[in-house]
């Protein structure tokens, strides 16, 4: 089990990535396991609002799995970023506000999950990045649309090209994120605060509110399809397999361009 949840009397639920050895990298299980989570907090009438974030203090979602993703073929990596897309697409489209609180490092699949809520609360120590690139990859869980849509397109080329890890106050001056407080415990009580104000509005217009928003995004749609493709297509480099073998060594990366 690698998600832990907790249900306040207020319908305020908290959901915790729990793979603090691994700084809470996402793998197929817990991907698995997040996406029936999150089924049933979306289907449960006692749940008003959300709150996504991760076990520890020093991430809230490091990124993906490398040593899983290795050990995968092209069309399983291609499967895996579709199943990926559609777990966080779902959490995008929830009829209940979902916010992710961060502590800590949130990259590569950790950001696009956190850009995949509809709200971000991050402390000061807080790190955000799409280091894909680094890899030999590309975003493969959204990130090459939502950061687009967050921050713009010229920022968010820069980002993901150069793998750079920005603070949490750039990532709020950029818009990536919503507030910036000291602790995690702030933050928490942050978002408790916001679900619980949104708890007292109409639970359909608040639905209906979520839905109009994304309905303006639909035409990315193909953005995502072509994203899976092309992060499946990486995989097949030797580019891919230098930039994993390096990070698993912990040894910079000597790419080839093929």
């Amino acid at each position: 089990m690698y998600i832990k949840t907790s249900l306040n009397n207020d319908g305020i639920l908290t959901i915790t990535l729990s793979r603090p050895e691994a700084l809470n990298a996402l793998n197929s299980a817990l991907l698995k396991e997040l996406s029936s989570v999150m089924a049933d907090a979306f289907s449960n009438k006692n749940v008003r609002g959300i709150i996504l974030t991760g076990d520890g203090d020093k991430a809230f979602v490091a990124g993906a799995d490398i040593k899983e993703l290795t050990a995968l073929d092209p069309q399983q990596i291609f499967e895996l970023s579709v199943k990926g897309q559609q777990l966080f697409k779902s959490i995008e489209d929830s009829p209940k506000p979902v916010i992710a609180v961060i502590n800590g490092f949130t990259l590569g699949g950790g950001c696009e999950l956190a850009m995949a809520c509809h709200m971000r609360i991050a402390t000061e120590i807080s790190k955000f990045g799409q280091p894909e690139v680094n890899l030999g990859l590309i975003p493969g869980y959204g990130g090459t649309q939502r950061l687009t849509q967050l921050v713009g397109r010229a920022k968010a080329l820069e980002l993901i090209l150069t793998g750079d890890m920005i603070a949490a106050q750039e990532a709020k001056t950029l818009g990536l994120i919503n507030h910036v407080v000291a602790t995690k415990e702030e933050a928490m009580i942050l978002a408790t605060k916001i679900l619980d104000k949104i708890a007292t509005k109409g639970p359909i217009a608040v639905a209906n509110v979520i839905k109009s928003v994304n309905a303006g995004f639909n035409f990315e749609q193909q953005g995502y399809e072509t994203e899976a493709k092309l992060f499946a297509e990486c995989s097949k480099t030797h580019d891919f397999k230098e930039g994993t073998t390096a990070f698993i060594e912990k040894r910079k990366a000597q790419f080839k361009g093929e």
